[in-house]
């Protein structure tokens, strides 16, 4: 809990945040998300990238474009090719932000299985066992 107090009180004067930021807004799309699910099996230029979804190429380029602003992608040059790569750092710099959330819940869950686990146990000292 001390580190999601630290990381609160923090974010106002810590450029982490503004990376954070950029990559959770670059994230909160799905037409994003499933580019970068895309990137995450190897590079893949514009029209590669284009194939799956119903939208032109323009359309693409500005989701990439935000990508690139956040950090998650980066654009190659190869002769007229111009491939689009992940980069991963922005990713792990999400999960470390994440992970006393991750934590949280699972003392939640860990709490709630224990309390299943009384229950069960009172039910069949008291011969009323389930089937």
């Amino acid at each position: 809990m001390y580190i999601a107090n630290w990381q609160y009180s923090h974010m106002g004067m810590n450029v982490h945040a503004d990376r954070l930021s950029l990559a959770f807004a670059a994230l909160a799309d799905p037409t994003r998300r499933a580019i970068l699910a895309r990137l995450a099996s190897g590079e893949a230029d514009v029209s590669e990238l284009m194939k799956p979804f119903a939208l032109s190429q323009p359309t693409i380029s500005k989701h990439l474009n935000v990508l690139e602003r956040a950090g998650l992608v980066m654009r190659g040059r190869d002769a007229q090719r111009r491939p689009r790569t992940l980069v991963a750092n922005p990713l792990k710099d999400i999960a470390d932000w994440m992970e006393p959330f991750r934590r949280f819940w699972e003392q939640k869950f860990a709490g709630l299985d224990d309390y299943l686990k009384e229950i069960q146990k009172k039910e069949k000292t008291r011969g009323r066992t389930k089937r």
